[in-house]
């Protein structure tokens, strides 16, 4: 049964008849042609990654990051419209500050994703505004320990151990169901995801892309920081050559 083009498409609060919501599943459309995002949750810390198309050699390299944040401990990688991604991580720090004020401590990441989880469910409600075109993967060390999440565009979330959204989402999930989360550090967690953006990436020759990649753990005193140029730099070098060998 399909409702495509018989005007339930028009707004995200009308059902078709088979029971879905048309504007939401274009919003998801919209993350799927986006740059793709990864994170990957190890032993010691976290790790997030995006491969940041470069859509003009007039841009500014290191401009426009898709890599943002939320808190002192907290990281937001996102995928899909960029604008919708700054507002979402602006709310997400407003959530998070509140948080702080209130309760007198650091935010645990649980509890930021579902307030940004009710608030992107929020739209989706009413025909006066449109769901947010964006995935966002949140990660964070608190006192939990590590730990990752998934905001979709429905509002849904998920814990993960890895993650990814954007254009290259499936083969990225297949080099992630690989890894052995458990016994990575967070070192070894970078080279991984530049193996694998690079990898990603690789269907997409036609365009130049920058990677973004950020980290939580030990290394960088439990703050979500830029992954160290010279690391960075190895990563890459690393990734490239894994991928002349690559079968």
């Amino acid at each position: 049964m399909t409702s495509i083009g018989t005007g339930y498409d028009l707004s995200a609060s009308t059902y078709s008849p088979d029971g879905r919501i048309f504007q939401i599943e274009y919003a998801n459309k919209a993350v799927e042609n986006s740059g793709t995002a990864i994170g990957i949750r190890v032993k010691d810390g976290v790790v997030l990654a995006v491969e940041k198309l470069v859509h003009s050699k007039l841009l500014v390299p290191g401009s426009n990051r898709r890599i943002q944040t939320i808190d002192r401990h907290i990281g937001m990688a996102s995928a899909g419209l960029l604008a919708d991604g700054r507002h979402l991580a602006n709310r997400t720090r407003d959530e998070s500050a509140s948080y702080r004020e209130t309760y007198r401590s650091p935010p645990t990441l649980k509890t930021v994703a579902d307030r940004l989880g009710l608030y992107v469910q929020a739209y989706t409600l009413y025909s006066s505004v449109r769901p947010f075109g964006i995935s966002a993967i949140l990660g964070a060390v608190d006192k939990d320990g590590p730990s990752l999440f998934v905001v979709e565009p429905s509002g849904v979330y998920y814990g993960y151990n890895g993650a990814a959204v954007g254009k290259g989402r499936q083969l990225a999930k297949t080099e992630l169901e690989k890894l052995k989360f458990a016994e990575l550090t967070t070192r070894e967690a970078v080279i991984e995801a530049a193996r694998i953006m690079y990898l990603v990436h690789d269907d997409a020759k036609d365009k130049d892309f920058e990677l973004e990649l950020t980290w939580i753990g030990a290394e960088s005193d439990y703050k979500h920081v830029p992954v160290p140029a010279d690391l960075q730099k190895e990563a890459e070098e690393r990734a490239k050559a894994a991928l002349e060998t690559f079968e």
